[in-house]
């Protein structure tokens, strides 16, 4: 015979339940965004059209597409979802990060993750509600450049937010290499194949994702130094960026295969993470 559950364990168990469910469809939305993103970047590498564009230039490209509508309501739920999830791993502390200080800094991280993907939500809402101007990428970066450079050390602020950008592309360069993501997938309910492929393709796609990071963090320095916040890029500009290079077609085509890569990981996280 089964235990029945105490009101309070009953509670716990509901309040869980919830959290998985936000959790696994802020990462479903996530990876379909990332892989969009990739597959238009893609699509402009091998010309054939497409665009270089960043998270909120995807949203406006889905609330163009046959029944964009119900599509803008998926993305808004999940992107509310992931910022909740976000914010449960750092307040709530759900997966035990500690309060140390290593601890403390990764939670605040995750903090400003949920802040962005909730600003996101807030974007996608405002298109459903016909409020569609939004803001690309690239103008967005500029725009929260201007913002802080406004403050008081603004210009010193800026810098360091591109340091922290930076610094956040390393780790996850780290990441890739270390595998450090492994632990956390429910491996023993994969194949051998699927831990395999799930494994490099989340390696290839996490390590892309960093670089990209590093070359927007770097253009948020740019700014810094030459207090121009029309210097600072998002994943867009960075993408752009890659494009302008010798071999430009191939540096996109790669980068935008690690992109796609990495909305691959987090579909993989949507289905086997361990949750709370």
């Amino acid at each position: 015979m089964h235990t029945p559950l105490s009101p309070a364990d009953a509670q716990r168990a509901a309040h869980g339940s919830t959290v998985e469910r936000l959790a696994r469809t802020g990462y479903f939305v996530k990876g379909l965004l990332y892989g969009l993103i990739g597959i238009l970047a893609l699509l402009t590498a091998l010309g054939q059209g497409g665009q270089t564009t960043g998270t909120r230039g995807a949203i406006r490209t889905l609330a163009d597409a046959p029944f964009g509508h119900v599509l803008l309501w998926l993305i808004a739920i999940g992107l509310v979802g992931y910022a909740l999830w976000r914010f449960a791993q750092s307040i709530l502390d759900v997966e035990d990060k500690g309060s140390d200080a290593e601890g403390a800094t990764k939670r605040l991280g995750l903090a400003g993750s949920g802040l962005i993907y909730g600003g996101l939500a807030v974007s996608t809402f405002n298109l459903l509600l016909g409020d569609g101007t939004g803001e690309s990428g690239g103008s967005g970066a500029a725009s929260w450049t201007a913002r802080l450079m406004e403050q008081p050390f603004g210009v010193w602020l800026v810098g360091m937010a591109g340091v922290g950008t930076i610094a956040l592309g390393l780790y996850q360069l780290y990441r890739a290499w270390a595998v450090t993501f492994e632990d956390k997938l429910k491996t023993r309910e994969m194949s051998a194949a699927q831990q395999t492929w799930a494994v490099r393709i989340s390696r290839f796609g996490i390590g892309a994702r960093g670089v990209v990071f590093v070359l927007m963090g770097t253009f948020v320095i740019q700014a810094a130094l030459q207090a121009d916040p029309q210097e600072a890029r998002g994943l867009d500009g960075a993408l752009e960026a890659l494009e302008g290079q010798p071999h430009g077609p191939y540096l996109l085509g790669l980068a935008a295969l690690g992109l796609v890569a990495y909305g691959v990981y987090c579909l993989v996280n949507a289905r086997f993470r361990r949750i709370g």
